[in-house]
């Protein structure tokens, strides 16, 4: 009986820490939305890359979390949906940080 509760938990985690995660970051957005202060760059090439930050976030946690699973076995599908989540995280990170970054 404590062993399943303890499988259940460990397979549950991971969907709480990324739905919070996501949550977190579509509510930013919406405020930044809002206000009217999303990140606005000067050329196209600079406001494609602004706008790409967090889908190559994502992208780049799952990489991550694949190869991790490779190497250490064991919950694969956990670890996807949390490199994902992550990589979420990471990219809105990364596109609040361009985002203020003067153009030169």
């Amino acid at each position: 009986m404590t062993g399943d509760v303890w499988n259940t938990a460990w397979t549950i985690l991971p969907l709480i820490i990324v739905g919070i995660i996501a949550v977190f970051v579509v509510i930013r957005m919406k405020q930044k939305a809002k206000k009217g202060t999303l990140g606005r760059k000067k050329t196209k090439e600079a406001q494609s890359m602004l706008d790409s930050l967090i889908p190559l976030g994502m992208i780049a946690g799952v990489t991550v979390s694949i190869f991790i699973g490779i190497f250490f076995p064991g919950f694969f599908l956990s670890n996807i949906g949390l490199g994902a989540g992550i990589g979420l995280l990471g990219g809105y990170i990364a596109y609040e940080m361009y985002s203020r970054k003067r153009e030169s």
